[in-house]
């Protein structure tokens, strides 16, 4: 497959770029990876409140070296700090805030996004990279608005963006948005609608490497 060379964001810019579309006073998980990257860069005066699946709600920032503390870690097993007011719980009420409708916006990774909405982010079929269930499955069912943040294409430059998803599915028709490093996409009933484009990109070069249309 020709790869093609597009404007890219970098992985701190997509961050910034998610983080502009989390409205103030938001309760919002993130997901293991890149998501993680996201509350470093809310914008000013934006207040948002940060849920862990493994059992913290005021998550706060990564704290500066050596002043780590090791029983203090999110569900990627970063060190964070916890937020003014923050509070702890074990994972049966963690995972009924994210079933019970508690958490306004989960951000996740991904590995395909159908244009109906399906998200597969669990399991690929490549045995050497075994499958890991975690909490997406129960963000995804209890979360109304699911914003994808991922890379456009595989590493061969084969596309993540989908008529429909080869991968297991974590859940069905249950995505909001997507932020790649080249578009910013809608998930519609009629489809991927595009909302903007990495400044630099046409969109039929995006398009071209996109395994479904994109509609504007």
């Amino acid at each position: 497959m020709t790869v093609i060379n597009l404007n890219a964001l970098s992985d701190a810019e997509l961050a910034a770029r998610v983080a502009q579309d989390i409205p103030d006073g938001s309760y919002v998980n993130l997901g293991i990876g890149k998501p993680t990257h996201v509350s470093a860069h809310m914008p000013e005066g934006r207040e948002v409140i940060y849920h862990s699946e493994n059992g913290i709600l005021g998550v706060g920032p990564v704290p500066a070296a050596g002043e780590e503390d090791p029983e203090l870690i999110d569900a990627s097993k970063r060190y964070v700090t916890a937020a003014p007011g923050a509070s702890y719980f074990e994972h049966s009420d963690s995972f009924a805030m994210m079933r019970g409708g508690h958490i306004d916006i989960a951000v996740l990774g991904a590995y395909q996004v159908a244009e109906n909405g399906d998200l597969a982010n669990w399991a690929t079929l490549d045995e050497s990279y075994p499958p890991a269930v975690g909490g997406a499955m129960d963000l995804v069912v209890g979360v109304p608005r699911i914003f994808v943040m991922m890379r456009h294409r595989n590493r061969d430059g084969t596309p993540k963006l989908l008529q429909r998803c080869s991968y297991p599915l974590t859940g069905l028709g249950v995505v909001s948005r997507v932020y790649t490093e080249l578009a910013v996409l809608d998930v519609t009933p009629a489809g991927f609608r595009l909302v903007e484009l990495t400044p630099g990109n046409r969109l039929e070069e995006v398009q071209a490497v996109t395994g479904a249309r994109i509609l504007t």
